[in-house]
């Protein structure tokens, strides 16, 4: 049985076939649960004669996807050479020269940056030069190893589709989830909060914080428990869930919790375990699986698995009880609960998303506000299924005081002064990374980020900011006033200069590095990627652009990869008069992209580049005028094809474009004396006749005179209608009326007999 694909991935797999024919290379980035890797198996099956040698971060995973193909209809490909990344790097060259691919599958290729297994990669790459190179992962970023982008350095930043997990959402092919936000051990954030606390000097600042630690406690005392928030939101004992854990002893922990967390729900719940070191987990994950008793919970308790590469059939939903600083592992994680199949919302329990820990849902809602900008100001609206999704705060008054808490100790300058002064004594430096958190859970590296803002702002020094006198404190433990990544853009920048002396533009490659050392290629893309995040300063991005710089993101390379499309359309057809449901043989709207454009021009979100390139195919960002021409451009074709317009009814399409009720309007505009003189005569030119009645009258005549044709008479069976809705026998008849009462002139007539018409019946 043939691989059929869900639209998302047909696409997708065109795109990246194209691009491996052009270039060789193609990377498809799509969040979890989208069923990417069923993109790689179309290629194999499609190219059955060829060997795919295919890479993967485990065995466990790659059999996994194979269990999905099978119960998708599919069956196992048997030209696929499988290695783990792991076994890849332990070939002698031997096993290396016996594989000989034509195609390489990168499965989860953003994990081709660590160290060992990338020399495998690198290994295997080196020696096939040739093979096609495609790429699958849910993220090309490496975010805890410098925001390394793999999709630049394996792929020569050829990404044939890309997604994001909040797009996904926005365009349905992932149902939205039911959000709870709660937490749990929290006790363990009191002691730390204590700690902070006794280190105020201030009497009535330590007062105060002592005051909001107690109604913390007591908040969070009054809280509901976890087994009433579970019980709340699960109905079904029957559910299946996965339970994200930080390391063995807090999965042993957590699962020491099952019968107080999920008593009410269930009193005897089915509960398994996976982690990477435990040889048991491919059975634990199977009979977890293939478990369908429907009247017991199922739990599964994960560690360092299902992260990634692993869709799971059935699951209500997942709980995270595992604190993360990396979006990348969080999404991979919530994912879990997400497919394209599913047709049920899943509910995420967030178990950890504290005061520390906000960013998570945020980026996936920031998603999808980009993918519904996006949508907009390209004419696409129609593919805004979900605007947004529901979020339950379990955490109440807790949340407010949690954060009022903070702020009040991190108002205490003199007690973050001491947390900056022991960072100090203990490193012997004051370049505290931005996300560092100390021991106490104070965020030591935004509060010397403050600093240095402060600082750099003369307006926020003063007796209530950064004074003289905790400026001269500040130097006297390291401090210094640009941060390390100032010291890095600058060197990189001037780098940057050189080249742009050099070469009189930016096309940097993406491995180039300079003789000092820089990794120019990797920090210009670097430099893209934060101009779409909003990171750069205005300052950083007029310096860059005075040195050639070349914005890009995904969307922008839509916005290209369309461009290219209506560039070839107007080399084809002479103008951009796109009609409105045109498509392109790869399936891209290209009527709709623009109808976008134009939006998106009258709104002011178009760039001047943007702009001119449009202009320079001869672009009306007039809506009506756009609109007449691609009237008369539709006219135009009909005549060449067909012969005279005014056979044309009221309901005729012509290649989707409503063309019947346009010439209605250009006539009705006529009698008006509304239709300029210009447009009067270029429609003269093509012979229209303005009587709204002669006209209907000769598109009637059109279908008569087709259909004698075809048949050979006029002899047209009752309730016959043409191909465009047109009744003709009702019209035929009602000619026969008027022959009969005197009404129908004799030019009209004689046409008629000329093609078979008996007046006594038709």
């Amino acid at each position: 049985m043939a691989i059929n694909l869900y639209q998302h991935n047909g696409q997708a797999y065109l795109a990246a076939t194209k691009m491996l024919k052009r270039t060789g290379k193609a990377a498809v980035i799509h969040p979890t649960g989208t069923g990417k890797s069923f993109i790689a198996f179309k290629l194999c099956e499609d190219n059955p004669e060829k060997t795919i040698c295919w890479i993967s971060p485990s065995e466990y995973v790659y059999r996994t996807q194979i269990e999905n193909l099978k119960e998708a209809g599919g069956a196992e490909p048997a030209n696929v050479r499988f290695y783990t990344y792991a076994k890849l790097t332990r070939l002698s060259d031997g096993e290396l020269d016996d594989i000989k691919p034509d195609f390489i599958v990168l499965d989860e290729f953003h994990r081709c940056g660590a160290v060992v297994w990338g020399k495998g990669v690198e290994a295997l790459l080196t020696r096939y030069p040739e093979a096609k190179l495609l790429g699958l992962s849910a993220t090309a970023v490496r975010y805890l190893d410098n925001q390394r982008d793999m999709s630049d350095e394996l792929f020569d930043g050829n990404v044939a589709s890309e997604m994001s997990l909040g797009e996904a959402i926005v365009r349905g092919i992932l149902n939205p989830p039911k959000y709870v936000l709660s937490t749990y051990a929290w006790q363990d954030s009191i002691l730390k909060y204590q700690v902070r606390i006794d280190r105020l000097r201030g009497a009535a600042v330590r007062a105060r914080a002592e005051k909001l630690l107690e109604n913390l406690r007591r908040a969070l005392t009054k809280a509901e428990g976890l087994n009433r928030i579970f019980a709340k939101y699960e109905k079904d004992p029957a559910a299946k869930y996965l339970l994200f854990c930080s390391d063995f002893e807090h999965m042993r922990e957590c699962m020491a919790k099952v019968p107080e967390w999920f008593g009410d729900v269930d009193k005897a719940p089915h509960v398994y375990s996976i982690y990477s070191e435990d040889a048991a987990s491919e059975e634990q994950f199977r009979l977890f699986k293939a478990d369908d008793d429907h009247e017991h919970l199922k739990l599964l308790f994960c560690i360092d698995a299902l992260n990634e590469g692993v869709h799971v059939e059935g699951v209500s939903g997942v709980i995270l009880l595992r604190p993360t600083i990396s979006p990348i592992v969080y999404k991979q994680q919530i994912g879990r609960a997400l497919s394209a199949s599913k047709k049920t919302k899943p509910i995420i329990f967030d178990m950890v998303n504290n005061v520390q820990n906000l960013y998570s849902i945020d980026s996936v809602r920031e998603e999808m506000q980009e993918a519904i900008r996006y949508f907009e100001t390209t004419g696409e609206s129609g593919d805004v299924v979900n605007e947004g999704f529901e979020i339950s705060d379990e955490l109440g008054d807790c949340l407010e005081l949690f954060q009022a808490l903070e702020q009040s100790l991190t108002a205490s300058w003199e007690a973050n002064y001491e947390e900056a002064k022991e960072y100090y004594e203990d490193l012997g430096n004051l370049m505290v990374p931005l996300e560092y958190v100390t021991d106490t859970g104070f965020r030591l590296g935004r509060w010397i980020a403050a600093q240095r803002t402060a600082y750099a702002k003369k307006e926020l020094r003063g007796q209530a900011g950064l004074n003289t006198e905790r400026i001269r404190k500040l130097e006297a433990i390291g401090m210094c006033w640009q941060n390390a990544d100032e010291r890095a853009w600058d060197r990189s920048y001037r780098a940057a200069a050189e080249y742009y002396r050099k070469n009189g533009n930016l096309d940097i490659p993406t491995g180039y590095v300079t003789e000092e050392g820089v990794s120019l290629g990797r920090w210009y893309r670097s430099m893209r990627d934060r101009y779409q995040d909003g990171s750069l300063t205005g300052e950083k991005i007029e310096a860059l652009e005075r040195i050639g710089m070349q914005w890009s993101s995904v969307f922008s390379r839509r916005w290209a990869a369309c461009y290219e499309l209506a560039k070839k359309y107007r080399e084809e057809h002479g103008d951009l008069v796109v009609p409105k449901d045109y498509m392109t043989k790869d399936g891209t709207r290209l009527g709709i992209w623009i109808c976008g454009q134009r939006d998106a021009y009258a709104k002011g979100r178009l760039t001047e580049a943007q702009v001119k390139s449009l202009e320079e195919l001869g672009m009306s960002w007039d809506r009506s005028e756009s609109k007449w021409e691609q009237g008369y451009a539709a006219c135009l074709q009909y005549v060449r094809e067909h012969g005279d317009v005014n056979t044309i009814t009221e309901n005729y399409q012509f290649e989707g474009f409503r063309l019947g009720q346009w010439l209605r309007t250009q006539r009705t505009r006529y009698g008006d004396g509304k239709l300029s003189k210009e447009r009067t005569e270029r429609l003269e030119a093509l012979g229209i006749r303005w009587s709204l009645q002669e006209a209907l009258w000769e598109g009637g005549f059109g279908h008569a005179q087709q259909f004698a044709r075809d048949n050979g008479s006029l002899k047209v069976p009752t309730g016959y209608e043409c191909e465009d809705g047109f009744k003709l026998k009702t019209w035929l008849n009602n000619q026969v009326a008027r022959h009969r009462n005197g009404k129908m002139p004799l030019d009209q007539a004689q046409r008629l007999e000329n093609i078979g018409m008996k007046w006594g019946r038709t």
